[in-house]
């Protein structure tokens, strides 16, 4: 088992892979490192659809566990633009 942690920081125009696909399913720790208010995290399964119309939003200080099957992959954005996700990728082993 790998786990890997990083730190991204996000833009409000461009979407950012914040966790990338693997071929067996793996389980994910995402949180919103903002302390201020309407600070969000906007995540969806694709570099089109992370952003405000589509995506899922983490707020502020806000910490979301996820379990991705294989050859999904998350993307996102912030708003405002300069925020950092924690993200903690538990890979299993083939």
């Amino acid at each position: 088992m790998a786990i890997v942690n990083r730190q991204v920081t996000l833009s409000d125009t461009v979407a950012k892979q914040i966790v990338g696909a693997d071929n067996m399913p793996h389980d994910v720790v995402l949180h919103n490192s903002s302390k201020s208010s309407n600070n969000y995290i906007w995540i969806a399964g694709g570099s089109a659809t992370a952003g405000t119309a589509n995506g899922m939003h983490i707020d502020d200080s806000d910490t979301i566990y996820m379990t991705l099957q294989p050859d999904d992959e998350l993307w996102a954005i912030s708003t405002p633009s300069g925020l950092i996700v924690h993200v903690t990728d538990i890979r299993k082993n083939d």
